[in-house]
């Protein structure tokens, strides 16, 4: 990972970067990002980059959190600069979903249509059977995603339920029926 880590974060001319010790806010114009990074790991501003690095980068546990610290703060620039987005797609006969207020509501063979509450700093938006989940943050954006696909997981056998739209479903063969004709 010290590879990764040795790469410097460059910083777009509309980001503002404020970096306190261990403590970074990142403000751009889609939103501002903070969060606290581990006691181990060393910013430095230089111009328009940050480098990071580890206080002992001969020590393995250093090492692991430097690359991880560096694409975390590379995806704090990223996601108020561009965003995220993660998009999922509905298959099944009657399947269907809508957004009303903070609420999307999906209707995916249950008997019942099934709320699911849209969280702060997250927009999601419905076209036909695809559903587009986006933010400036990386992993709230993949939980909630997550969380969507959770309800109703597609099934093996038709691929009915609601999957990533890259993803693929591996298929099963149903049952088999034998023939009875011929034996007597």
């Amino acid at each position: 990972m010290a590879r990764i880590g040795k790469k410097p974060v460059s910083i777009p001319a509309d980001v503002e970067v404020k970096i306190n010790n261990q403590f970074i806010s990142v403000k751009g114009p889609k939103g501002s990002l903070e969060r606290n990074f581990h006691h181990r790991t060393i910013f430095e501003q230089k111009g328009d980059e940050i480098h990071v690095s580890v206080r002992k980068p001969n020590e393995k546990r250093s090492r692991e959190i430097w690359g991880t610290t560096r694409v975390l703060l590379a995806n704090m620039v990223l996601g108020v600069t561009k965003g995220f987005e993660k998009k999922l797609e509905i298959n099944g006969v009657g399947f269907r979903a809508s957004i009303t207020g903070k609420k999307l509501v999906l209707n995916v063979g249950f008997s019942h249509s099934v709320e699911f509450i849209i969280p702060e700093n997250i927009e999601a938006k419905v076209e036909k059977n695809i559903i587009s989940v986006a933010g400036i943050d990386k992993q709230v954006v993949g939980e909630v995603a997550a969380q969507i696909r959770e309800i109703k997981k597609p099934e093996p056998y038709k691929g009915k339920g609601i999957k990533y739209v890259d993803e693929v479903i591996r298929r099963k063969a149903g049952k088999v029926v034998k023939s009875t004709a011929g034996t007597t």
